[in-house]
């Protein structure tokens, strides 16, 4: 969010800048990139962890073993 390093009560959650004075917008030099579709991580890769696997919420026995399954591929 604009002005989040500056301010502690901005959080740094992203919102798309829509002032019509709004240098981030207007993408002056020397400030912050607005995100495009090029930012994305690949398809493949994408919401996995550093060692290679998903973060996954088991409620029961039976979705670990439906996991377990998928696992063995």
């Amino acid at each position: 969010r604009h002005q989040s390093d500056r301010y502690d009560k901005l959080k740094r959650n992203w919102r798309k800048p829509r002032g019509i004075d709004n240098r981030v917008r207007r993408r002056f030099k020397g400030q912050y990139l607005m995100p495009n579709i090029g930012y994305g991580s690949n398809k493949k890769t994408r919401h996995m962890l550093p060692n290679g696997f998903r973060k996954v919420l088991v409620h029961n026995v039976k979705e670990l073993e439906i996991l377990m399954m998928q696992n063995r591929k």
